[in-house]
């Protein structure tokens, strides 16, 4: 992964006012968590999910291969954020009640090479970064900070079947494949390179 990559869909400083007003938008009273903002820029806050957006959370690692997924190999992401050391992909309204069933159809019978997904619908709220990047130090600010950051009033956001996709490629390139058997464990291995 390249360091342009990065610097154009991960290392996003903050979020726009359009971003801003979108998020708050969310809420009962967008107007209140605005002026909470504009007073404590640095500040998270607690925002109720089912209507402006849904949030799939995911294990940090197994949500950035996700993330790489979307960006790399399909149409990219909506805002993206980490907070306490889970990955926060901003989905469509309505993908947290479709998705666990795609994801159950989908690991039917196997092994279970998806990690559970936290699926953040209506009458849930999850807790987001503060809306702009503080100027503290990295080691001093917890896991939390946004990775794409909301920029309109209108951000794409991925439904149920690209959240899927992107979590069934990431399972998938997590799984190497050898077309070698397991070595067994009980056997007698000899040195046939030094013969005489």
């Amino acid at each position: 992964m390249s360091n342009t990559r990065d610097e154009q869909h991960c290392d996003v400083s903050g979020v726009t006012a359009d971003g801003a007003a979108w998020l708050a938008s969310a809420g009962t009273y967008p107007r209140s968590t605005r002026a909470l903002w504009e007073e404590r820029p640095d500040a998270p806050v607690v925002l109720p999910c089912g209507t402006a957006f849904d949030v799939v959370g995911a294990p940090a690692i197994f949500g950035r291969r996700m993330l790489d997924r979307l960006w790399d190999e399909g149409p990219g992401s909506g805002p993206v954020a980490v907070f306490r050391g889970r990955m926060l992909l901003f989905a469509a309204p309505g993908t947290a009640q479709r998705l666990p069933s795609l994801l159950h159809w989908e690991e039917f019978g196997r092994t279970g090479a998806i990690p559970p997904l936290l699926c953040h619908g209506t009458g849930d709220a999850v807790t987001l970064p503060a809306p702009t990047a503080a100027d503290t130090p990295s080691h001093t600010r917890p896991d939390s900070r946004w990775l794409v950051a909301p920029d309109t009033r209108h951000p794409w956001l991925p439904g149920p079947e690209i959240v899927l996709w992107a979590a069934v490629r990431a399972a998938r390139a997590a799984v190497r494949i050898s077309i070698f058997p397991p070595a067994d464990q009980g056997a007698k291995v000899y040195d046939v390179s030094r013969r005489r």
